[in-house]
């Protein structure tokens, strides 16, 4: 493959049937966000006022600057790989690659996760799903989900918009019936009273970063959504403050009409909801939490399969993995390798590999925030219809948010983090020496 590849349009453009914009905020949605489940433990650790001040205050310090970079970059360069081949552009192949490669590698962490995360709920329901059974109800989940993004990006559309749509019913109720028991004020107290400053400020810092993380992700899949000059933006300036808001206002509720901010924990919007509405509402949001983790597998696979695809295009995977389905368009060989890893992996619960992936993730956010900057000084005639606002401070803003709170966030990992997130980034460049494209 040439280096056209960076600019030009992959074969899976024509091949594709493409998801149009109200199904892409569905997919962009439910990989960035999906559901208000995974905070819960914020509230105890950092306290209920600055969880709630750290969801009305970290976007713009985070998502808000890294989805203005996505969105001027998809309108610049909407070719498939996304970020992947941003950095490439911007940099050259050692970067591009160490892009493609920690992201990919990522996917692998978070796929297998998903799938035992919703296998965790499930067995609530059903208590003999252990062991083995475990396994097996985890990796059927990823086969159906293969199956689905084999399909193509409308049919992972039109699932995401059902998923979704159950997820925010059980939430919606939740939020409405609270309103008739409001007798505390949420953002009391603003931290916990003789609790270490690392756990108000780090722990729940960088749980925060990891809620708000992913939004130029869907970048990947810039050939298979329609006119994505505009509407990947547009797309960015729905789900954002949805996010925002999905975060914010079922927390602020439920503190709000129960005031037991000590008694949060994992999985405490189940129990919440049961307060508030009683047993059939628990229920239903138990429920709405484990189709979180199908719809975020969903999205997942969808946006982390193409990276592969695009790297296999561009001469540093197996051709093999270029191979289009004959009748949907899609790379499903690369979907399906990339699911057999997740399936393998899918059988231990995953939970300290997650401070690893946190790593990879700040790794390709880094890399993409610094190429806008570097495409900016040294392709400044590049045909942009989105541009990040209000100049060079407007780009410095964009660049400079990011990498403060990424370092943050990594001073902040915890020990099996900082021990092992090192050693996984270092194996990036060791791939591409391994992998790296020898001249004919």
């Amino acid at each position: 493959m040439t280096d056209a590849n960076i600019h030009g349009r992959s074969k899976i453009a024509a091949a594709v049937s493409k998801a149009g914009l109200l199904s892409f905020v569905f997919v962009m949605y439910s990989y960035t966000t999906a559901g208000p489940f995974g905070l819960e433990d914020q509230v105890t650790t950092s306290g209920p006022g600055m969880t709630l001040i750290y969801h009305l205050v970290l976007p713009f310090f985070w998502c808000i600057p890294i989805s203005l970079v996505a969105a001027e970059l998809t309108t610049a360069m909407p070719v498939q790989g996304g970020f992947y081949r941003w950095t490439r552009a911007a940099f050259g192949d050692f970067w591009g690659f160490l892009a493609g490669w920690w992201n990919w590698c990522a996917s692998f962490l978070l796929g297998s996760a998903y799938a035992v995360l919703f296998t965790d709920y499930v067995s609530f329901f059903f208590p003999r799903i252990t062991g083995w059974k475990h396994y097996v109800v985890a990796v059927s989940m990823i086969g159906v989900i293969t199956y689905i993004n084999v399909r193509g990006i409308k049919t992972v559309g039109k699932v995401a918009t059902v998923l979704e749509t159950l997820i925010f019913l059980p939430v919606a109720v939740m939020c409405v019936m609270s309103v008739r028991m409001w007798h505390h004020n949420p953002f009391v107290p603003l931290i916990p009273p003789h609790q270490p400053v690392f756990q108000v400020f780090g722990v729940g810092l960088a749980l925060g970063l990891w809620l708000y993380s992913g939004y130029e992700q869907l970048s990947t899949v810039a050939e298979e959504v329609e006119d994505p000059q505009k509407s990947y933006p547009r797309a960015l300036a729905w789900v954002v403050p949805l996010s925002m808001a999905t975060y914010f206002v079922p927390t602020a509720c439920a503190l709000a009409a129960l005031g037991n901010w000590q008694d949060w924990h994992t999985r405490y919007f189940s129990d919440a909801a049961q307060l508030i509405g009683g047993p059939w509402l628990g229920f239903a949001m138990t429920l709405a939490a484990a189709i979180t983790f199908i719809s975020i597998l969903n999205s997942t696979v969808l946006s982390s399969t193409r990276m592969p695809f695009a790297m296999a295009e561009d001469g540093y995977l197996s051709p093999f993995l270029t191979r289009l389905h004959p009748k949907f368009g899609t790379p499903w060989l690369a979907i399906v390798i990339s699911a057999a890893i997740y399936s393998l992996l899918a059988w231990h619960s995953l939970t300290q590999l997650i401070s690893v992936y946190i790593w990879l993730r700040i790794a390709t956010s880094v890399l993409t925030v610094v190429s806008a900057w570097q495409l900016r000084r040294t392709q400044p005639d590049l045909e942009r219809a989105f541009r990040i606002p209000w100049g060079s401070k407007g780009l410095a803003y964009a660049v400079i948010a990011p990498l403060f709170m990424s370092g943050v966030a990594l001073i902040a990992s915890d020990r099996f983090g900082l021990k092992y997130g090192p050693v996984v980034l270092l194996l990036g460049p060791v791939a591409y020496f391994f992998f790296r494209r020898r001249p004919a």
